[in-house]
């Protein structure tokens, strides 16, 4: 990952061209960086793994039939070859890439690569989570009145007060960034409207791993595949379950 991030994404940070630059649905952005490191990034793990799934979101893009076979995979793996693509558009340090694993219907690991904060998050189901190789856990939520802000993806419901909670604010619009800075107690909470694979498997287990919790948004337990819907994690069960109830309360 930090071989073809160092060879196809940080030489166009900041330096994309207009032709480099485009938009599967309106708003929805793509960049060359986007296409060439999915394209690396796969053919390594076909390669190292010829008979897994691998689900990028490029190549879902053009194939949507890719996610149904993925679903139903003993073994796979997501591929977000840059998350948080306006970011990267608009010059913001602020973007990932991320790589999830599936066996047996679990996210077994998962890796986030942030090139730009030269931070490496690497995830194993009952070994733990780590940022550049040292054990990485939750951080314990302040006392008082000095609690970070619940944080939404949806910019629709920012400024939406959960009921008995508080006012919900913005994430960082990156996934492969909204759970680290979840796990470093700088939001209460993160909750996304809607889910696709590539975009949660990694930052999910990272978040178990590391102490906390995820799962939808009416309080069933995550699901590897299958994604689809609204989630919710939280620094601990309390946190999340308060989440659930005031969204449901809506």
């Amino acid at each position: 990952m930090q071989d073809v991030a160092e060879q196809v994404i940080t030489p166009r940070f900041r330096a994309l061209q207009d032709h480099q630059i485009s938009e599967k649905n309106p708003g929805d952005l793509v960049t060359i960086a986007d296409h060439e490191s999915e394209v690396l990034l796969t053919a390594a793990l076909t390669e190292a793994y010829p008979d897994a799934v691998v689900l990028g979101e490029e190549a879902h893009a053009q194939d949507p039939s890719l996610l149904d076979r993925f679903n139903v995979a003993e073994h796979g793996f997501t591929v977000d070859p840059v998350d948080g693509t306006k970011n990267f558009v608009h010059g913001s340090p602020d973007h990932a890439v991320m790589i999830g694993e599936v066996r047996g219907g679990q996210v077994v690991r998962g890796w986030i690569w942030q090139p730009q904060h030269q931070a490496a998050y690497v995830a194993e189901r009952g070994v733990g989570a780590f940022l550049n190789g040292e054990p990485l856990t939750m951080a314990p939520l302040p006392s008082g009145s000095d609690q970070p802000p619940y944080r939404t993806a949806r910019r629709a419901w920012v400024g939406r007060t959960l009921p008995g909670l508080g006012d919900l604010e913005l994430t960082w619009a990156c996934c492969g960034v909204d759970y680290p800075r979840l796990i470093a107690g700088d939001a209460r909470t993160l909750v996304y409207n809607h889910s696709k694979p590539w975009d949660h498997l990694a930052g999910a287990l990272l978040v178990e791993e590391s102490g906390g919790v995820i799962g939808t948004i009416d309080g069933r337990p995550f699901p590897a595949q299958g994604l689809g819907g609204g989630l919710v994690s939280a620094p601990d069960q309390q946190t999340y379950d308060a989440v659930v109830s005031a969204l449901a309360s809506r």
